[in-house]
C-alpha cells in the first residue's frame, strides 16, 4: 500500500493511497509472512517456515498449508480494509493508553473515495495536504505539521524525496519509474499557490508557473479549486474530471477516518 499524501489532525485522519497489488504478487512466500510478521506474530507453522533455514524441517502438507496462509496475508497487504483497520487501531491504543480509559476511540467507519484520473489524484493530494491551512491551525503548507506536504518540502530542500511517500517521478514518458506521473515542483508549486484561496478572501488566480500540470490533466484554474472545494462536500464515492461538469452546472483512493 503505497502513502500518497497524509494529514493528521486533533480529531481525524486523512490519507490518499495508492493500491499497489502488483508489487504484492511479486512477493515470495517468505516476503509474505515477513511482512506480515511485522505487524502480527502469525501461527505456529509460519513461525518455523521464516526461522528455518531449510524447509525439509517441515513436511509437504505443512508447507501446502504455510502457503496457503501466506495467500491470505497476500490479500491484506494491498487491502484498504486491513490498512485503515491497522492504522486506526494503532492510533485508538496510543489514545487509550493516554487517557487510562477503554472502549471505542472512533466515531464510526472511515469513509473514502475513489480517484479516477491524475487530476483528481492532484486534487486529492493537495486537499488532504492543505487540511491544517483551511482549518486554520498554519499559514503555510511548510507550516502545516504532521503532514506528507510538510515532509516533501523538508525533504526537497536537500533535493530528496521522503522514504516513506509514493515518489513523484516526471512528466509520462517511456519506462517510467513507478511513482506519482507529476513534477515535484509543479506539485509544490499548486500547493502553494492553491493555499492561498484558504488564507485570503480574494479571489487568487493561480500563477502561469503551475499551468503544464493542469493543462495536461485537462482543467483551468477555476475547475481546480472547484475540485478541490468538492472533494468531500460534492463528490461520494469517486472523484474525476468528467464529474466537474455536473458540479459547475449545481455550483487513487481518498480515505478519511
Amino acid at each position: 500500500m503505497d502513502v500518497c499524501a497524509f494529514a493528521v489532525m486533533s480529531n481525524h485522519t486523512h490519507v490518499v493511497l495508492r493500491i499497489n497489488k502488483q508489487k504484492a504478487d511479486d512477493l515470495s512466500v517468505k516476503e509474505v509472512i515477513t511482512r506480515w510478521h511485522k505487524l502480527y506474530k502469525g501461527v505456529l507453522l509460519t513461525q518455523r517456515f521464516i526461522q528455518s533455514d531449510d524447509n525439509d524441517a517441515m513436511t509437504d502438507a505443512e508447507v501446502e498449508t504455510v502457503k496457503s496462509i501466506a495467500e491470505v496475508y497476500r490479500g491484506r497487504l494491498y487491502d484498504i480494509s486491513w490498512f485503515m483497520r491497522l492504522l486506526n487501531e494503532y492510533i485508538a491504543r496510543l489514545a487509550n493508553k493516554e487517557d487510562d480509559c477503554t472502549g471505542h476511540f472512533w466515531e464510526g467507519r472511515f469513509k473514502s473515495q475513489a480517484l479516477l484520473d491524475e487530476a483528481s489524484v492532484a486534487a486529492c493530494m493537495a486537499y488532504v495536504d492543505l487540511n491544517p491551512i483551511r482549518a486554520g491551525l498554519a499559514r503555510t503548507p511548510e507550516l502545516s505539521d504532521y503532514t506528507s506536504i510538510q515532509k516533501r518540502i523538508t525533504a526537497a530542500k536537500s533535493n530528496r524525496q521522503p522514504q516513506a511517500l509514493l515518489p513523484f517521478i516526471g512528466n509520462p514518458r517511456n519506462n517510467m519509474s513507478d511513482g506519482l506521473p507529476f513534477r515535484i515542483e509543479d506539485y509544490l508549486a499548486i500547493v502553494e499557490l492553491t493555499s492561498r484561496q484558504y488564507t485570503s478572501k480574494k479571489q487568487v488566480k493561480i500563477d502561469d508557473t503551475v499551468a503544464p500540470m493542469l493543462t495536461r490533466v485537462g482543467i483551468g484554474d477555476a475547475a481546480w479549486h472547484t475540485m478541490i472545494a468538492g472533494i468531500e462536500s460534492e463528490f461520494k464515492t469517486t472523484v474525476s474530471i468528467e464529474k466537474l461538469g455536473h458540479i459547475q452546472k449545481r455550483g487513487y483512493r481518498c480515505r478519511s477516518a
